[in-house]
């Protein structure tokens, strides 16, 4: 069995899309137990000064941990990187594998997901892990499908079918380190 953490906001917790990476696990042979440490409208600076934060990286013994940070709006870059820095800290503590899970840009605001990537793919380079592109696969879905609606009705969190997008794109990520 492996285990992952996600930490972040409602964009981990919508439609419980943890459990929807969990099932995606399952269908391709992997037994996966899934943790969410979520709070709506947070960013990891929160989730730096939650003591079940540092717990549940220290002592969870998991495989995986998903880090996603606040989207809308993106905020000041140096509040997401001093908050990475110290989970960065915890997590080498351990044996896990730490991911960022790059969110989405608002609708009507793609122009925008070039920084949301760019910011991402800065600290995933810095820490020598990996990102999950979703923000990036959010919009290229949206064209490559203009029928589908990745929005939830209030157009800033994933509609069921968005969620499925964010837990097939964090597998598709992680599939070569399950092995």
């Amino acid at each position: 069995m492996m285990r992952t953490l996600f930490i972040g906001n409602s964009h981990t917790y919508f439609n419980d899309m943890p459990k929807l990476f969990k099932d995606i696990c399952k269908e391709n042979g992997i037994d996966m137990q899934v943790t969410m440490l979520t709070k709506g409208g947070m960013g990891l600076d929160y989730h730096v000064e939650n003591q079940q934060t540092r717990f549940n990286i220290l002592f969870g013994e998991y495989d995986f941990i998903i880090l996603q940070h606040v989207a809308h709006p993106m905020g000041d870059f140096s509040v997401m990187e001093e908050a990475a820095d110290k989970l960065m800290e915890w997590i080498r503590m351990t044996q896990s594998k730490p991911c960022f899970y790059m969110t989405w840009t608002q609708e009507g605001d793609e122009t925008s997901q070039k920084e949301m990537s760019k910011r991402y793919r800065k600290l995933a380079e810095k820490y020598g892990c990996k990102v999950a592109p979703v923000g990036e696969k959010w919009w290229e879905y949206i064209h490559e499908h203009p029928e589908a609606d990745l929005f939830y009705e209030d157009r800033k969190h994933a509609s069921l079918e968005g969620s499925k997008l964010i837990a097939r794109t964090i597998y598709e990520t992680l599939k070569d380190d399950m092995q």
